[in-house]
């Protein structure tokens, strides 16, 4: 059997999830069908989910050594340069569907096996190691705004705890569609950051000089009831993580009285992602990235998303 290098979970650590990470030899993905090809990757980047898999959170331990990652761009069997949408059918997760890293190995490796209709072409002049940066976190940020925040028909956005993947990405995505953005932040540094974005960065609670029409919410119950303080009447409130706590205290009178619209969601199609892909090249939007590490170092990109100091993403460049 083909043998690659590769980056895995080979146990679990809760408290110390890089102790539980392994870059080494493993064989070559399998096709489960016809459908499904092998692509050579040239390209990945970095979520926290890579870091909650280390953890345990979503595996079980039979499941291991499981390669981790689920972003990434690669060179299909035809020489095609593509993007690779993350989800993939999955028969007996409760879903149907997962992403890879979850059941099927995923894409911090050489090669990463996916359904043929998962492959997007890559858009001219959008570099693999941007590219790499959409398919999930700023797939999240695009659905967020657009399918489920009606962006269209709103004028202001607040980005919560801006300086995550999905945060930062709503910020330069609000900002391109030529929406006013405020964005709040815990982090001065990051604050200067995100106002180079086209935000108005404030403090986490601040009062906003208006109200906004959505609320893109990763953060949760350390910043909800900021999100519904500062939501004009009839704005959307989009959910898509609880990194600070997922049982806030809710003013329903609030609520209704405003009639707003509290909206979850989590990632996106392949049409969402095709999307994505357009404007990005369209407009020259370009992800926010934190640090290009060569996959020889990719220790070193786990490290540094561990560190919560990144601002944007962590991207490995399998070439270099």
């Amino acid at each position: 059997m083909p043998i690659m290098r590769a980056a895995f979970a080979s146990r679990f650590d809760d408290a110390d999830p890089l102790a539980a990470l392994t870059v080494g030899d493993q064989p070559e993905p399998s096709l489960p069908d016809d459908d499904w090809v092998s692509l050579r990757v040239t390209a990945s980047s970095l979520n926290h989910h890579d870091l909650w898999s280390l953890r345990g959170v979503g595996l079980r331990a039979d499941q291991l050594p499981m390669i981790l990652g689920c972003d990434a761009v690669g060179i299909d069997p035809d020489g095609n340069e593509v993007v690779v949408y993350p989800v993939v059918p999955t028969p007996g997760d409760p879903r149907g569907m997962s992403i890879l890293s979850e059941h099927f190995p995923g894409t911090l490796a050489e090669r990463v096996a996916v359904p043929r209709w998962n492959l997007l072409p890559l858009p001219a002049g959008l570099a693999a190691t941007d590219a790499a940066c959409l398919p999930t976190a700023w797939l999240t940020a695009w659905r967020m705004l657009t399918t489920k925040g009606r962006v269209a028909e709103a004028e202001a956005v607040l980005v919560q705890g801006a300086g995550g993947g999905v945060a930062t990405a709503a910020v330069a995505l609000a900002a391109a569609m030529g929406k006013r953005v405020y964005a709040t932040s815990r982090d001065a540094a990051k604050r200067e950051r995100i106002a180079g974005l086209g935000a108005t960065a404030v403090e986490p609670g601040a009062r906003l000089p208006e109200r906004v029409d959505v609320v893109i919410e990763t953060v949760g119950a350390a910043t909800f009831d900021h999100s519904l303080k500062s939501a004009a009447a009839g704005a959307r409130i989009v959910v898509s993580g609880a990194t600070a706590g997922h049982e806030p205290k809710v003013n329903l009178r609030r609520v209704f009285a405003m009639q707003l619209e509290i909206l979850g969601t989590s990632m996106g199609t392949p049409a969402d992602l095709a999307d994505l892909l357009a404007f990005c090249a369209e407009r020259d939007v370009r992800p926010v990235v934190d640090s290009v590490v060569p996959f020889s170092r990719v220790e070193e990109a786990f490290a540094r998303l561990h560190s919560g100091d990144v601002f944007g993403k962590v991207v490995v460049d399998h070439t270099a």
